[in-house]
């Protein structure tokens, strides 16, 4: 009986906990991930703060245009998706030409996607807009100034969708190739560029125009080409490094057995991410049918819960690279033993970090200029977010994980199935049928993803999602 417990324990560190080389291989692919997105996102906190101070309707119109952009940037995130689950593994067995294929083919599906956005926003835009702003008590924020700010900050921030999505094809293809530190770069430099013309054109500083929010959307569009010209400049620069670009633009060919491949396992992806991301905007016009102060405090919350799951975020993209590198040199097993230790290890840190923002989450609302009614509501959201981020880390783990193995379809009901299924109507009902207080509602469909822990939990556990797609 002594020997029992040392023999469980060792069984469950063999089977959870990897050694050294596992965790410094970790830490080098996801240290210069987190650390970019947590820049970005801490930027975005403070250019959320800057326009924050101007009144409760500019932050509330920018929050509203975000939402729309939003469903933009993951409708792209999904299109490239299926031709980096191929890039991943073209990468681990050295396939350039494959490689530049897929990479092709992410800026083709790219331009047309943005083509068509461009077009819907302005055809559209206002009548978007409008769905996410209703009346509202006396004294409260003003729909018609939120419809203005909104509409000023939309009219210019439709030209950063064109550099995003060529920022998000080169960068995306580079990370496939174990390159993380060349976007970071990009990243730092977009966002430092973003914050200083934040700072300029909001408030008028140094001669400059006091443009308000629309100074917010120009300093972010041209955030965007700047990003977009370090990535292609680097990468061109660095040809012999990454050979994928040789000749990448010279010709839009692209075999047409892979097409159909890329398409086969991509467009579950595509429409997942335009669905779960259209499903999220939803979600979150339900919310504002609530006033314009919950639209604010979402928000808010948003930005400060974006800041906290960067770890999240990028061991997503960790588990989705090392995964499918190994998978597609063949290593089945070794894919498998290495993802339940991933997703143990952003299990346990979430929940850690979650404690955190737990703990700060009276404090953050304070530092934003709106009522007092919001930063109380703003502070009730945070908290519930903290309590829930490891649950967000077991979901998303799970998604990459699935994903990465070609097993869209799968993904595909987990993931915008969900929202659609279950998340979206339970927000309807909640929002628009019942006097249900709205930081009830929030905590019920935050902790309603423990829906999605019991469907995943099979998959992972039998290994129906590993498998080699490109051999």
């Amino acid at each position: 009986m002594e020997g029992t417990a040392p023999r469980g324990f060792a069984a469950f560190r063999k089977k959870f906990i990897g050694d050294r080389a596992f965790y410094a291989a970790l830490v080098s692919l996801v240290l210069p991930l987190a650390i970019q997105q947590g820049i970005t996102s801490f930027v975005n906190l403070l250019d959320n703060v800057m326009v924050g101070a101007l009144c409760t309707e500019s932050i509330s119109g920018v929050a509203i245009v975000n939402q729309l952009v939003f469903v933009f940037n993951l409708t792209i995130f999904g299109a490239l998706s299926g031709a980096s689950i191929f890039g991943a593994q073209y990468a681990g067995v050295g396939d350039h030409d494959g490689l530049r294929h897929t990479f092709r083919f992410k800026l083709i599906i790219g331009v047309l996607i943005t083509a068509l956005a461009t077009t819907l926003f302005s055809v559209f835009g206002e009548e978007l807009i409008a769905l996410y702003i209703h009346d509202t008590a006396a004294g409260a924020a003003s729909p018609e100034l939120t419809m203005s700010e909104a509409k000023g900050y939309l009219s210019i921030a439709l030209w950063g969708l064109f550099p995003f999505m060529l920022s998000q094809s080169f960068a995306s293809t580079l990370r496939e190739t174990g390159e993380t530190k060349a976007p970071m770069r990009a990243s730092i430099v977009s966002i430092l560029v973003n914050f200083v013309l934040n700072y300029l054109l909001i408030y008028g500083k140094f001669g400059f125009p006091n443009m308000g929010v629309r100074g917010a959307a120009l300093a972010t569009v041209i955030a965007r080409f700047v990003e977009a010209a370090y990535l292609v400049a680097y990468t061109y620069e660095n040809r012999a490094k990454h050979p994928f670009i040789a000749g990448a633009l010279r010709s839009l060919r692209i075999p047409a057995a892979l097409v159909k491949r890329i398409l086969a396992t991509g467009a579950p992806l595509l429409v997942n991410e335009f669905l779960w991301s259209a499903g999220t905007a939803l979600i979150n016009q339900c919310y504002s049918y609530r006033g314009l102060q919950v639209v604010a405090a979402t928000n808010i919350t948003s930005t400060v819960w974006q800041l906290f799951a960067v770890i999240m975020f990028a061991m997503g993209s960790a588990i989705s690279i090392l995964c499918g590198q190994k998978l597609g040199a063949g290593d089945i097993r070794g894919a498998r033993e290495e993802n339940t230790k991933l997703i143990f290890a952003d299990v346990v840190l979430h929940v850690f970090v979650g404690l955190v923002i737990v703990a700060f989450s009276g404090w953050i609302p304070r530092i934003y200029n709106v009522g007092d009614d919001v930063r109380a509501l703003t502070a009730s959201m945070i908290a519930i977010s903290g309590a829930t981020l490891w649950l967000h880390a077991l979901t998303h783990a799970a998604y990459f994980t699935i994903r990465s193995g070609g097993r869209t379809l799968i993904t595909f009901l987990f993931d915008s199935g969900y929202t659609w299924a279950v998340a979206l109507p339970l927000a309807y009902v909640l929002c628009y049928r019942t006097p249900l207080d709205i930081v009830l509602v929030y905590a019920c469909l935050q902790a309603c993803d423990l829906i999605k822990v019991a469907l995943s939990m099979p998959l992972l556990v039998k290994g129906t999602w590993a498998r080699n797609i490109i051999s």
